[in-house]
């Protein structure tokens, strides 16, 4: 057959050769001047491939629409990821959290062996280019237009261009206009995985100060929790960021109503600075430090229990002098300052933007896509794949891994055999 796959990164790449296996002839079109841009400033230029966990651990880790990945992640799971970049000569490590990572820690090999790939499967690659506008025939697709004015014959056409997120890679949106030209419904599109903005002053002020083995929960205007988690987060100019917080961010942009309760700020981040400690025993630790201090002031008391920089905020913010005698601190001071220590409050007042944004959330509504082959059930012959499908996860390589597993989907054939058998 004769397959076009629209853009080159991580899910075009994967489907490209996933389809040129297939025997089939594959032309991928690529609008930029290189493939796979993307992939190269993910996991901070190392790229956090995939997981290592099972399906329960992918199935949480799925902000939306898990049911629609079960088919093609059970078909190409992670391990089956590891085992593909292994074949082809990545060797790969796992770390803290499951994540895993080529042991090179550079996302240019991951790229430069799919490319290696592509090459040895006889993919012809398209750079530059872009796709115009598709030739349908009885609400089937059999060919695509070229800017370049030319027109490429095609069996089966697999749209993978990506989000909105990070465009400076390629990734402007250009697919969700053609998705809408075939006749798919578009969820509302969001930043995921994104910083999140504060106006509060202790932003600022604490600004590059970065906590390991803190909890953080997002709660909403009636005190119920969007998203809890443990681990490491940081304070910008802006607002809030870090892992938490990315995936903090794409459970709370999932939230009816969300900008509304923002905008009246609704929604608030939750430090809990010692998690290790319930309230109890936090007030037992903090009188063990006012009996070590007792004679000195209180500013000088917290060395032991905070980084330096956080100090003068908590001091502030817990309503007790500075130059107020440890042994003069009463119970309800010290109460105070517990609470302080347990719920640290910064209110949200919106998402960084798009350009920043680690990935897009909502896409193309699943209901329109097989979820075993990928194809729409609008146009016979088009496939989509990857970012573009409103489905998105927390961060871990859980992302790489749906538009992996999904690419293999639409670049596997059987659907089609089929098809053309029942003729």
């Amino acid at each position: 057959m004769d397959v076009v796959v629209i853009g080159g990164g991580a899910a075009g790449m994967m489907a490209a050769i996933t389809s040129a296996k297939e025997s089939n002839h594959v032309i991928l079109v690529e609008k930029t001047s290189s493939l796979g841009s993307k992939i190269k400033i993910t996991g901070k230029g190392r790229c956090n491939l995939t997981f290592d966990g099972n399906s329960e651990d992918f199935k949480k880790n799925i902000v939306k629409n898990y049911k629609f990945m079960y088919s093609s992640f059970t078909r190409f799971s992670n391990v089956d990821v590891v085992q593909f970049f292994n074949d082809l000569g990545v060797k790969t490590k796992v770390e803290r959290g499951g994540r895993v990572f080529p042991v090179s820690d550079d996302a240019n090999e991951i790229v430069e062996a799919l490319k290696k790939e592509l090459v040895k499967n006889k993919v012809k690659v398209l750079y530059r280019t872009t796709v115009e506008d598709f030739i349908l025939q009885d609400e089937k697709i059999i060919g695509v237009k070229l800017n370049n004015g030319e027109t490429l014959n095609c069996d089966k056409c697999i749209i993978t261009t990506g989000g909105k997120s990070y465009p400076s890679t390629g990734s402007t949106g250009d697919g969700y206009e053609y998705a809408k030209k075939l006749g798919h419904t578009i969820v509302d599109l969001k930043p995921g995985l994104v910083p999140l903005r504060s106006n509060d002053k202790i932003c600022k002020e604490l600004q590059g100060l970065s906590l390991r083995n803190v909890g953080l929960k997002l709660i909403d205007k009636e005190n119920k929790i969007i998203y809890q988690d443990f681990g490491e987060m940081m304070f910008s100019h802006f607002g809030i960021t870090g892992p938490m917080v990315l995936s903090a961010s794409s459970k709370l942009n999932r939230v009816e109503n969300v900008e509304t309760d923002i905008a009246n700020n609704k929604i608030m981040a939750c430090i809990d600075l010692k998690p290790a400690l319930d309230s109890d025993t936090l007030d037992k630790r903090v009188c063990r430090d006012f009996e070590k201090y007792a004679n000195k002031e209180f500013k000088n008391s917290l060395d032991d229990l905070l980084p330096k920089k956080l100090i003068p905020v908590i001091m502030k913010l817990s309503k007790i002098e500075e130059d107020k005698k440890v042994n003069q601190i009463n119970k309800e001071e010290r109460k105070g300052l517990v609470h302080l220590l347990k719920e640290l409050r910064v209110s949200i007042s919106g998402f960084m933007p798009f350009d920043i944004a680690v990935i897009t959330s909502g896409g193309i509504d699943v209901k329109d896509i097989n979820p075993k082959t990928m194809e729409s059930k609008k146009i016979k012959g088009v496939y989509f794949a990857g970012e573009i499908l409103d489905v998105d996860a927390y961060t871990g390589g859980f992302n790489l891994q749906i538009a992996f597993s999904t690419a293999y989907a639409a670049g596997k054939d059987e659907n089609i055999i089929e098809k053309k058998g029942e003729k």
